[in-house]
């Protein structure tokens, strides 16, 4: 009996996930039992593929950097790296903006639901935690970011896992070590490259657990929602969201069949399983390794161009975010400050919605942060900040589940395209756990 695939086992266990978190959702007591029982396992799940992610992105990215063997290749994977990121990053904001000004969501909205929306999260914890965060975040000042990128010290880089800083340390590290004389360097590239090759096995068993783990995080995921009759009044708005992420995967499946000439079914049958993981876990630095692995092992695309562009799209690249962000912008605006609706804004919008996602953490719900960012930007009152995002606070983990698989998916996208543009693109060599399990018995 042929073996089935793992894309196939994460679907069923998360379809199983599903169905027994609305079983227990109805029994007393059932909520109490997933949260006891279940959700720690999706806990140690997402926790295993973090505790890889930082030693992941140090040894890819500086024995590929070191592989390069001249400075000026870094500079041109680079290049194409960031401007592909700003174009579909772009493209994401402009498809968001056209769905939610030719549907118009917010027109309309019945005042009792507004007002039940206000009672019920205005006041939230998770609502107030978000507009703190953006307060904090707007009050650092314009060039913060940029400061962010440099580590004062690289071991508590590694230990707050700050994505960015560990990127530009392993960066500063590769070039280096091409200064260097080869002779000298060779010892630490060599221990990077076998540092490489031992967690990129890591992922190959943990991977194992992944359709228990997503039967975990998504019976929790269903126990959550607690108001049906909210998410069908939002269902227009969170319709617009859904359909504006698979417009933008089409427009990634042309790019890849157009540049590549691949065949974009074949393109998603490969990461399929990173996408299916960012949908569970709502977290594209947690799906980071597994995306190297496909990126790599299945898509055939170089390892010092997936160990560079991969890490950086996990967070600079937000097009699922952007996206989310005009529409839910927008849609809010209609709602709350309809004459606040002027073409000027709307370019407002483009712009802080491509610079935002450069900013936006790659965790979950971190796009309402930055969303907060964007409309405190267009002068939206202060005193309807709060209502605003509780507006689609209810919506906002299914939204974020269906956008965080939107930029994983534009990573890989972006991976396959540079590869492809610096010859750096091979047939793929797929490995499993126990391809040297005979060898060591």
């Amino acid at each position: 009996m042929k073996k089935l695939a793992l894309h196939w086992k994460i679907l069923i266990g998360m379809f199983l996930g599903i169905i027994f978190g609305f079983i227990m959702n109805s029994i007393d007591g059932g909520k109490g039992f997933v949260a006891d029982w279940i959700k720690p396992f999706g806990t140690i799940f997402i926790n295993l593929l973090k505790l890889i992610a930082v030693p992941l992105i140090l040894a890819s990215l500086i024995k590929g950097i070191s592989d390069l063997k001249d400075i000026s290749k870094i500079k041109s994977m680079g290049l194409r790296t960031i401007g592909l990121y700003m174009f579909t990053t772009l493209v994401a904001v402009v498809i968001g903006l056209s769905i939610v000004n030719t549907v118009k969501p917010g027109n309309g909205m019945p005042e009792d639901t507004i007002e039940k929306i206000k009672q019920k999260y205005s006041n939230d914890a998770g609502v107030i935690d978000k507009l703190n965060k953006a307060t904090s975040q707007k009050e650092a000042g314009p060039l913060q970011a940029l400061v962010d990128i440099f580590p004062s010290n690289i071991f508590k880089s590694l230990t707050d896992a700050s994505m960015l800083q560990v990127i530009f340390f392993a960066l500063f590290v590769g070039i280096c070590l091409l200064l260097i004389d080869q002779k000298k360097a060779k010892p630490l590239v060599d221990f990077f490259d076998s540092l490489n090759e031992v967690v990129m096995k890591m992922v190959d068993l943990i991977m194992l657990f992944a359709p228990y783990a997503v039967f975990s995080l998504l019976a929790n995921v269903i126990i959550s929602f607690d108001d049906t009759e909210i998410l069908l009044k939002l269902l227009w708005y969170a319709f617009c969201v859904f359909g504006g992420l698979v417009i933008l995967i089409g427009f990634y499946l042309v790019l890849v069949s157009f540049y590549t000439k691949k065949s974009p079914i074949w393109f998603l049958k490969q990461i399929s399983p990173a996408q299916l993981l960012a949908f569970s876990t709502s977290s594209s630095a947690a799906t980071l390794p597994v995306t190297m692995e496909r990126v790599e092992e299945h898509l055939g695309v170089d390892k010092e161009v997936a160990g560079f562009v991969l890490p950086v799209g996990a967070t600079v690249n937000m097009d699922g975010t952007s996206l989310y962000q005009g529409i839910a912008a927008v849609f809010i605006m209609q709602v709350l400050w309809p004459e606040g609706l002027t073409f000027s804004n709307q370019i407002v919008i483009i712009a802080t919605s491509v610079l935002a996602s450069i900013g936006s953490a790659a965790v979950p719900s971190a796009g309402i942060v930055m969303l907060v960012v964007v409309l405190e930007t267009l002068g939206f009152p202060a005193e309807l900040l709060p209502l605003g995002i509780a507006l689609i606070f209810a919506v906002d983990r299914p939204l974020d589940m269906c956008r965080t698989v939107v930029n994983v998916t534009g990573d890989a996208t972006v991976s396959i395209l540079v590869a492809k543009s610096l010859g750096k693109l091979h047939d793929p060599k797929p490995k499993d756990w126990d391809d040297n399990y005979d060898a060591v018995k």
